[in-house]
């Protein structure tokens, strides 16, 4: 028996901007996976990886609850897809959702 909520497929591309990229990348690695982070600069990750999450708020908010537990000064800038919807979001805050 389900309770009619299934997960969703999820295409997220993200960056990760923060004062400690060395605690930070052991955080994303953890949650994403090496293979899905890059370090894109000094102090900035991407994250491109596919995943499945009931949502893309509840999922951001861990990741991004996750990141600052580790480093108090980290932003996120995420996009996660699904279908034709893609929702944007700056930290914990859903900025737009667009569809294509």
């Amino acid at each position: 028996m389900t309770n009619g909520m299934e997960n969703k497929r999820f295409t997220l591309v993200a960056s990760v901007s923060t004062n400690n990229p060395e605690a930070i990348r052991i955080v994303l690695e953890r949650i994403v996976g090496k293979n899905s982070v890059t370090q894109s600069g000094d102090n900035e990750f991407r994250i491109e990886t596919e995943m499945e999450r009931l949502t893309a708020k509840v999922f951001n908010r861990s990741l991004f609850s996750e990141l600052r537990r580790s480093e108090g000064r980290t932003r996120l800038r995420a996009e996660w897809t699904s279908g034709e919807i893609t929702e944007h979001f700056f930290d914990y805050v859903l900025k737009k959702i667009t569809k294509t």
